[in-house]
């Protein structure tokens, strides 16, 4: 099912992240309506019924006087969800470089989880949800609460572009330890969405698990969105010819040809895969691999999915 006006071969000509999760977000719906989900509603009611006990002065006059029904204004306290985004902002999260083509903004994978998640953003607004965005590599270097105002939310699309604008130079990855320190941040039961590639070096697996457990065990519901490239971090898809690899976090090099390695690297990937996606079975997380080769569809169901089960 082809659910979005832009394809990802697009991607890189927009310049303002609002209009593309727009676009992404109105061709996600009409694919929608063509599909299992058809029914399902975008749009929440910007208001509810009066009860005994509701303060006069969220009463809504004007839509009591053309439908004589009282009906208070819903704020944010009174909000269906609670969603906060957590994006991996480290340097290997900025692979696949474009330098043939410079004065083309890359399909790398920061850019692909900036893009879907202001699709969320754009969904969540619509349905007049709280949002808030983290963002971490060797650190958490951006964390902001929950909230449902138009303000706050481009406030959160402003922050996504100016890192987009200026990508990283050898920033590390601390997935373990800025996933506690999140988990410790958000302070209400949420929804937690996580768009990273889970390549903590130096980390122990068993650490980068116990964070992700931390997030369970506050209550929070929790997915995974593993953002890789397939083609080459998966399934290591080069030509056969010499290359010069270099670590994007600690700018180290390797020359080889892919022949050499690539049995061994696909066996090794596999088996972080399999790990990561047994750990989080086992703690009742959604694990979803979200290959930026592919379009927003593999994103947004899986969110559709589990909003539909927390309304």
């Amino acid at each position: 099912m082809n659910t979005n006006f832009v394809t990802l071969n697009e991607l890189h000509q927009f310049d303002s992240l609002e209009l593309l999760a727009r676009q992404v977000v109105e061709g996600f719906m009409i694919g929608l309506h063509k599909s299992p989900f058809h029914g399902f509603s975008v749009e929440f009611a910007e208001h509810r019924l009066y009860n005994i006990g509701d303060s006069l002065k969220n009463v809504d006059w004007k839509v009591y006087a053309r439908t004589d029904k009282v009906f208070v204004k819903r704020y944010e306290e009174e909000t269906n969800l609670r969603c906060q985004l957590v994006i991996d902002c480290s340097s290997s999260m900025f692979y696949p470089e474009n330098p043939e083509q410079p004065h083309l903004k890359p399909i790398n994978k920061f850019r692909f989880s900036a893009a879907a998640a202001a699709a969320v953003m754009h969904l969540l607004k619509k349905q007049r949800d709280a949002v808030g965005l983290s963002l971490f590599s060797d650190e958490v270097e951006a964390h902001t609460p929950c909230k449902s105002t138009t303000i706050h939310h481009n406030l959160l699309i402003s922050t996504l572009e100016r890192y987009l604008e200026k990508p990283p130079t050898q920033r590390k990855t601390s997935a373990a330890k800025c996933l506690h320190e999140i988990a410790d941040n958000i302070h209400k039961r949420s929804l937690v969405l996580i768009f990273s590639d889970m390549l903590d070096e130096g980390t122990e697996n068993e650490a980068l698990f116990a964070a992700l457990q931390h997030l369970k065990y506050n209550k929070h519901e929790v997915v995974l969105f593993h953002v890789v490239d397939g083609k080459h971090e998966i399934e290591f898809e080069f030509e056969n010819r010499p290359y010069r690899f270099i670590d994007m976090e600690n700018g180290e090099e390797v020359r080889l040809q892919p022949n050499q390695v690539r049995g061994f690297y696909v066996e090794q990937m596999e088996k972080f895969k399999k790990n990561l996606q047994l750990k989080c079975a086992q703690y009742r997380i959604d694990f979803v691999e979200a290959d930026i080769n592919k379009d927003f569809t593999q994103v947004l169901l899986p969110y559709l999915s589990k909003r539909t089960k927390l309304a």
